[in-house]
């Protein structure tokens, strides 16, 4: 099979990213300088059996919105890519995960329209010194680059870190099956093509 392999850049005034990503060889190496943001990424890719080589600076001593915004666009632009280069695709995907006390479901379509369903009440505003309000802000560009609607539901949790995580899990679990090759010629959609 074709290595589905894809390396993305992003620069602007604010973050510099570089991801190579690779649905197919799983294998992380992630350095965003948020710990906490690692460790989820990490846990997605590897739960998510794919490889995600990233390396992202930003403007942490302004706020780090910028840098995980960033990181979910460029994340989303190589799903997008990888689905148009190497589809057809699945398309759809789900997972259901727990971590610990906290259960966590992501449900994908890799179809092309953009939307975003965060279903979360974290009882903690922070994870170590991570804003746990700035996982919305990567899966909203996370859906909107990567043309994928997005529901994901943290359906209960005492943890914050608990319940992130097993979000992250739960994305990763649901991306692989959604951009597995669908072994047909033709997009899984009654329209002929995917939008």
């Amino acid at each position: 099979m074709k290595s589905r392999a894809l390396e993305m850049k992003r620069e602007t005034k604010e973050t510099s990213i570089n991801l190579r990503f690779d649905p197919d060889v799983p294998a992380q190496e992630i350095s965003t300088g948020l710990p906490f943001f690692d460790h989820l990424l990490s846990s997605m890719a590897f739960h998510g059996r794919m490889g995600l080589r990233l390396s992202a600076v930003g403007d942490l001593e302004v706020d780090p919105h910028h840098l995980v915004e960033d990181t979910g666009l460029v994340l989303g632009a190589a799903l997008r890519q990888c689905a148009q280069e190497h589809g057809p695709i699945a398309r759809f995907g789900h997972a259901v995960v727990p971590m610990d006390e906290a259960l966590g479901e992501a449900v994908v379509d890799a179809g092309g329209r953009s939307y975003l369903v965060h279903r979360a009440d974290y009882p903690q505003e922070y994870c170590g010194r991570f804003p746990v309000a700035l996982l919305q802000e990567f899966f909203y560009a996370l859906a909107q680059k990567g043309g994928i609607t997005l529901h994901l539901w943290a359906r209960y949790g005492s943890n914050s870190h608990h319940m992130a995580e097993a979000l992250f899990k739960s994305l990763g679990r649901a991306l692989r099956q959604a951009y597995r090759p669908s072994g047909s010629t033709e997009p899984i959609s009654t329209k002929g093509f995917l939008d």
